[in-house]
């Protein structure tokens, strides 16, 4: 601008070029001025980065020479070609050494569409909206967790769901847990202790399943994988919540402050302390809160990284209950696909296929959460169902050609067999995960559901007697007082009076399973009115067809 008495606006060319022109001489007259047509490419000076930002070798030596390569570099897929490769040529001819430990490189994110992300046209959520709507948490959880951060691209739609999806898969379990615990503690006015020398069975699995959580996140995270560490904190959400807390509610609900309702306390306790401090770099802020809210610490941030060894080291108890859950879930899922609701008590449960009898010490869990009146062995799996092989032809075509044809005969003739390791082999063929199906098919007149690997099957007996058509009955009335306590706003150690109007044909059952309702809902006085009293909170409900009336007072 002084030298040729012009404003520069862009530097860039052409338009630097056409500002140069006129007046190519250097006005001094000593020199004569001419811009070099080359340009170097600019991601020479990205990939000079490691060492220019610190003036090395002119500056900063003994710094630099600790604090290169890098341990880890991230950007997205197309810089293969652009800064992964020109920190990769520079540092080898300067140092002849890679210029980073990793490289964490991620795809792109998409509309719904797949559509590019536009400013112009605005095809993406709001990153602040999301921010405000459903924390940043969230969305750090919706990126670091998607198959983005393994350098395939990610669609997200306008609306965010996806995003609001973390806040009810991750981190409302997360703050269940939380708040379950926090509520009956302060209830009890426990302090409660990190420790993990609790000899009850529950106890142990979820410590012992907490010792291999912080294992598997530290491998991930040693080897940069977040969507893995991600799976794994999530997958241990489902046995936190669904299965040590549901399964041990009572222990924290009985009024006697004994020595299992403080192994209880002190259980969770130091779950959840681990959880938020192995999850901090997952989900920042809520973790923060919550460890803050458990243990007083500044924060989570730091603290030191747990260590697996103080808690319970039991791989195999590890494998035997994850065994029952899945055995849990295969009765559950048989209970929807026949329309029995969980508080129907059933008559019996069968287990059958490998390793099933390792489970006997776990059968009373399994009756309890199935709500059966009995678990059993079964004989062999022959006995009430076979698997049949569904080939995957697509997927299979392609890599055997004209062998494809032997394979298909084999299968529909039932002509194959399981592999040791894994797999199935047909038609001369051995064949891979994904390459085919096993369906199970039940006898005539059996329910039945596969366990994970098609080695074992669960068998429900789901005929109803009268005795157990009543227990339902019973089951579904105590919800009814639960619910009415929740809305009265007592408290959960509260005793309480109570009242109910109920249809007709239902009064045999509530006479027969009185101490189950009252035991459970802390009834001191259960009765069956015309009229509820006046004094009492009213709460009007329906079971199907069936209308109720509910009273509850404190005592």
């Amino acid at each position: 601008e002084k030298d040729f008495g012009v404003e520069v606006k862009d530097l860039h060319r052409p338009a630097i070029d056409e500002l140069v022109r006129p007046n190519p001489d250097d006005p001094t007259g000593k020199s004569m001025m001419r811009r070099v047509p080359d340009v170097l490419d600019c991601w020479f000076e990205s990939g000079s980065m490691p060492y220019a930002q610190v003036h090395y070798p002119f500056e900063n030596q003994d710094w630099f020479e600790n604090h290169f390569p890098a341990d880890f570099i991230v950007e997205y897929v197309a810089q293969t070609r652009g800064w992964f490769y020109t920190l990769m040529v520079l540092s080898t001819a300067l140092f002849d050494k890679p210029p980073f430990q990793n490289c964490i490189c991620h795809g792109v994110i998409l509309d719904s569409e797949g559509k590019k992300l536009s400013k112009r046209i605005r095809n993406y959520p709001d990153p602040l909206e999301m921010f405000d709507k459903h924390g940043a948490d969230a969305m750090r959880w919706f990126l670091m967790a998607s198959p983005i951060l393994r350098g395939n691209d990610l669609l997200i739609d306008k609306d965010g769901k996806a995003i609001a999806e973390v806040v009810r898969l991750v981190q409302n379990p997360i703050w269940n847990a939380y708040y379950f615990f926090t509520l009956y503690a302060n209830s009890d006015g426990v302090k409660a202790e990190f420790r993990s020398d609790s000899t009850q069975l529950l106890d142990r699995y979820i410590l012992a399943k907490t010792a291999s959580l912080v294992e598997a996140m530290t491998t991930c995270l040693d080897a940069y994988d977040l969507p893995g560490a991600c799976q794994e904190f999530s997958g241990f959400l489902d046995a936190l919540n669904n299965w040590y807390i549901r399964r041990s509610r009572e222990r924290f609900w009985r009024e006697e402050q004994d020595q299992d309702k403080k192994d209880a306390y002190d259980t969770l306790y130091t779950v959840l302390v681990t959880l938020c401090r192995v999850g901090a770099p997952l989900l920042p802020l809520v973790l923060e809160e919550i460890h803050q809210g458990l243990t007083g610490a500044e924060s989570v941030h730091l603290e030191a990284w747990p260590d697996a060894a103080s808690l319970v080291q039991d791989p195999e108890l590890v494998l035997r209950m994850d065994r029952v859950r899945d055995v849990c879930s295969a009765g559950l899922g048989l209970r929807r696909s026949a329309d029995l609701r969980v508080r129907q008590p059933l008559a019996s449960l069968k287990l059958a296929g490998a390793g099933m009898a390792e489970l006997a010490d776990y059968f009373s869990l399994i009756q309890d959460e199935v709500n059966v009146k009995e678990v059993s062995l079964g004989e062999e799996i022959t006995d009430y169902a076979s698997f049949v092989l569904k080939v995957n032809a697509r997927t299979l075509g392609p890599r055997l050609g004209q062998e494809m044809k032997k394979v298909l005969i084999a299968s529909k003739k039932g002509d194959w067999k399981s592999l040791p390791d894994g797999g199935v082999e047909v038609g001369g063929h051995s064949l891979q995960e994904g390459e085919y199906e096993l369906l199970l098919q039940a006898k005539e007149g059996v329910t039945c559901q596969a366990l994970p690997g098609n080695d074992a099957i669960v068998i429900l007996d789901t005929e109803l007697t009268e005795p157990l058509i009543q227990e339902g009955k019973a089951r579904d009335l105590l919800r009814l007082i639960q619910q009415a306590r929740k809305s009265a706003d007592l408290h959960v150690s509260d005793r309480i009076r109570t009242e109910v109007v109920v249809p007709e044909g239902w009064a045999p059952a509530i006479t027969a399973f009185q101490s189950l309702i009252s035991e459970n809902c802390l009834a001191t006085d259960l009765t069956i009115v015309d009229q509820l009293s006046a004094d009492l909170f009213h709460e009007k409900a329906t079971l199907g067809k069936d209308e109720f009336e509910i009273g509850v007072a404190k005592v």
